[in-house]
């Protein structure tokens, strides 16, 4: 059963206690403290996984730890690292604390985020050492390891998204131009779950991602039929479908009703791109009528899922209206992506945002040069790009 919802709980590894040691030699009779330093704890990273469709994985395990930082020893042997632990997400997996406050948008393959850092080691007694202080008898315990539950929500990563009535066909329609093989059936909300195919290109040379929701009735918005909770994986589509049953009368009201779901869902699906596909010709004495004056209608395709009439036409439209662009949400001040970056406890929570020339810091600035570094590097940033911290543009060294 697809799974676009999950809790989990993280706990980072603890850090190493730090050493108390002294030299004990034959013929050195006082030896000066050698205590090593601890390991640091593990750190729990999320990872954006191709390969995996849902999150049905987490039904199963919900609770993830990291390894533990080992003690130092004498001779000034440091303590091995804890493990890190790596939970592999699938591509589109958005991070949320228990306060509903975004923490990352894993939108790309191989994109990474650390959810959980590794206690601070403790030090062993020789950094204690000093000229006035010979044999210091004092060492660092290890700090624990960050701990928090979080929120994952899936938004699947398609070129186009089917939206439509029950039963308008879109199923079939997947069916048709894609590789997908989604069930098919004459009754209503067959389709219970997104289903994802790919279609290729003609030439071979490329491949498109289209997905198909269940279907929305009037009323999705206040919680009628299956609601409207799917709506999240047409959020990131480039275009929207829009299946309509043309042999069921009016096009124009059945697009109407659609329309206003969206709307009322919001997240800008209203303003989407839309490509009207009137479906069932084959029930039809003739062309069917779609008379809606709307910018956001860029083509309108008469077809037929039982016949295979103007699929061919679809196919290769698709890949004219899906071209290849980076669609990332810009805002007001023109930032075009961010990253919500989780300090130690008893930080304050502070946004690295990515713009168009470079990177800013939004919030509370951290007052700690490796917090800063770290979110940064989390953000993407590298040597030479130009940050904006209160104001004032640095650049990275």
């Amino acid at each position: 059963m697809f799974s676009d919802r999950a809790r989990i709980r993280v706990q980072a590894g603890r850090g190493g206690d730090g050493s108390l040691h002294f030299r004990r030699e034959k013929h050195v009779p006082k030896g000066g403290p050698d205590g090593g330093d601890g390991g640091p704890g593990g750190d729990v990273v999320l990872v954006a996984d191709r390969d995996l469709r849902d999150l049905s994985a987490f039904r199963a395990r919900t609770w993830f730890q990291a390894g533990n930082g080992e003690p130092g020893r004498g001779a000034l042997k440091h303590g091995a690292s804890g493990e890190t632990v790596e939970i592999a997400v699938p591509v589109g997996t958005q991070v949320f604390d228990t306060d509903a406050q975004l923490i990352a948008d894993l939108a790309s393959p191989a994109a990474r985020v650390v959810v959980a850092r590794g206690g601070i080691a403790g030090r062993g007694n020789k950094r204690f050492a000093s000229p006035t202080r010979r044999t210091p008898r004092i060492a660092e315990t290890g700090l624990p390891g960050e701990d928090a539950t979080l929120e994952l929500h899936l938004k699947l990563l398609a070129d186009a998204a089917l939206a439509g009535l029950p039963n308008a066909g879109k199923s079939s329609l997947l069916s048709r131009i894609s590789n997908a093989r989604p069930k098919v059936a004459e009754y209503p909300f067959t389709t219970l779950a997104p289903v994802l195919g790919t279609v290729d290109a003609p030439d071979g040379t490329r491949q498109l991602t289209v997905a198909d929701v269940p279907g929305l009735i009037e009323g999705a918005s206040e919680g009628v039929g299956l609601g409207h909770e799917f709506l999240a994986h047409l959020e990131r589509a480039n275009l929207l479908l829009h299946v309509i049953d043309a042999s069921e009368g009016d096009a124009a009201e059945r697009f109407a009703t659609i329309d206003a779901e969206l709307a009322a869902y919001g997240a800008g699906l209203e303003l989407r791109p839309q490509a009207v596909v009137l479906n069932k010709l084959d029930l039809l004495p003739g062309p069917a009528a779609f008379d809606v004056d709307d910018e956001r209608v860029v083509r309108v395709f008469h077809v037929s899922c039982a016949t295979g009439a103007g699929i061919d036409e679809l196919r290769r439209a698709l890949f004219e209206l899906c071209a290849p662009q980076v669609v990332a949400p810009v805002a007001e001040d023109g930032l075009v992506d961010f990253l919500v970056y989780r300090p130690r406890p008893g930080g304050r929570r502070f946004r690295v945002l990515r713009t168009d020339r470079g990177f800013r810091i939004a919030g509370a600035v951290p007052t700690d040069e490796d917090e800063l570094a770290a979110a940064l590097k989390a953000a993407g940033a590298r040597k030479g790009d130009e940050v904006e911290v209160d104001g004032e543009l640095l650049e990275l060294q």
